[in-house]
């Protein structure tokens, strides 16, 4: 159940992400206050999960997913280039991803 919240606020660290770049410096409102609503919720259920599993691999594990997320959501609703070093970033990200989880005990 730990890896399923760990993923879960991996995802939300995509979307206060997201929002933060919508919310123009925090210049508006709306995306301003889904970002603070889901940094609650992404820390939230990181702590919960690090009952349970170790320190480093649910920070690790959560900032990439974030990234992860945040790389994903920049091409496809931002428009941001695809090329292939970052697309090679991004492999090695999920490559490390699965190391950790594959080396955790929990």
């Amino acid at each position: 159940m730990a890896w399923f919240i760990l993923f879960v606020a991996g995802l939300l660290e995509t979307v206060w992400a997201y929002s933060m770049k919508l919310s123009d410096g925090f210049t508006r409102p709306g995306p301003a206050a889904v970002t603070i609503v889901a940094m609650i919720f992404s820390f939230g259920l990181l702590a919960v999960a690090m009952k349970s599993l170790p320190l480093g691999t649910a920070y690790t594990v959560w900032t990439g997913i974030g990234a992860i997320g945040a790389f994903v959501v920049g091409i496809v609703l931002l428009g941001e280039a695809v090329t292939p070093l970052r697309v090679l970033a991004a492999v090695l990200i999920v490559s490390g991803l699965v190391l950790m989880k594959v080396s955790s005990p929990a």
